[in-house]
């Protein structure tokens, strides 16, 4: 019913910037969150940034001041703005999408920040 689908990672150095998009299809209420979490290799997903409804955000605090999270209902896709990017920022990060109990996955993409 729904389908998530990530771009923008790449490699960057410390320092720099990436812009991830996520666009949705499928079953997509405005109202209901979506989120970005991300996995470095061998630790456990993190939930990184939410947003809800009339756009209220969250953040981990290990990237708050430091990434945005948005999202352009019209075009049914959720953005994550990372400045000042750092090594521990490496990982591959997924945006989530919840709908009637189920969550819904992308496929991820990979973000390497360079020492």
């Amino acid at each position: 019913q729904v389908q998530l689908v990530e771009s923008g990672g790449g490699l960057v150095p410390a320092g720099g910037s990436l812009r991830l998009s996520c666009a949705a299809s499928g079953t997509i209420f405005s109202a209901n969150p979506m989120h970005w979490y991300r996995q470095a290799p061998g630790r456990q997903r993190e939930l990184v940034a939410t947003i809800t409804t009339g756009d209220r955000t969250s953040y981990t605090d290990s990237v708050k001041g430091r990434f945005t999270i948005s999202r352009d209902n019209a075009r049914n896709t959720v953005y994550l703005q990372m400045n000042s990017l750092k090594p521990e920022d490496t990982a591959v990060y997924y945006c989530c999408y919840s709908l009637w109990g189920i969550d819904y996955w992308g496929q991820g993409t990979q973000v390497t920040v360079s020492a």
